[in-house]
């Protein structure tokens, strides 16, 4: 039977190109001369974390990030902005987590979905992806166009379709 998968994942290289594109801009960029900017980028727990000189200029730097970070690939909605930033003595500091992978309440809104289109699809989901079967495989595109159509608020791509 046809299948396809559904993911949330960033990939960690084109993160860590997007973020050396970042700081290789602001350092050419006039309205960033002589201010203290670092942005340090956590492999292992997807974490930026952002320091600036003034608020400013840290919603400037994390505008040129989500810019460049979707010509990477990145969708923007990768990118957790929830934390606000915060001052640290001379310096602003952000911590941006990237959201990698699906979490559970996620993959159930995904679900739900998926069951309430009326499609004839079976959703599965398997740790931190959803698996979606149906006999037609114009079912599993009707699923994927509905899925893009959708605002869910995180990135979502489909892999392993098979027939």
């Amino acid at each position: 039977m046809p299948s396809f998968d559904i993911v949330s994942k960033v990939d960690v290289q084109a993160l860590d190109n997007a973020v050396n594109v970042v700081r290789k801009e602001i350092t050419n960029r006039f309205d960033f001369k002589d201010s203290h900017v670092a942005i340090d980028l956590n492999k292992k727990d997807f974490k930026l974390d952002i320091e600036t000189s003034d608020d400013m200029k840290m919603r400037q730097l994390i505008d040129v990030l989500i810019s460049r970070a979707h010509k990477q690939g990145i969708a923007p909605e990768a990118f957790d902005l929830a934390k606000e930033s915060y001052p640290s003595g001379k310096v602003v500091k952000q911590e941006v987590g990237v959201r990698n992978g699906l979490k559970q309440e996620d993959a159930k809104k995904i679900v739900k979905l998926i069951k309430d289109s009326g499609l004839k699809a079976q959703p599965q989901i398997m740790d931190d992806l959803v698996r979606v079967i149906s006999k037609k495989i114009d079912d599993l595109q009707a699923v994927i166009k509905l899925l893009q159509e959708s605002s869910l608020g995180i990135p979502l791509q489909f892999i392993n379709m098979r027939s």
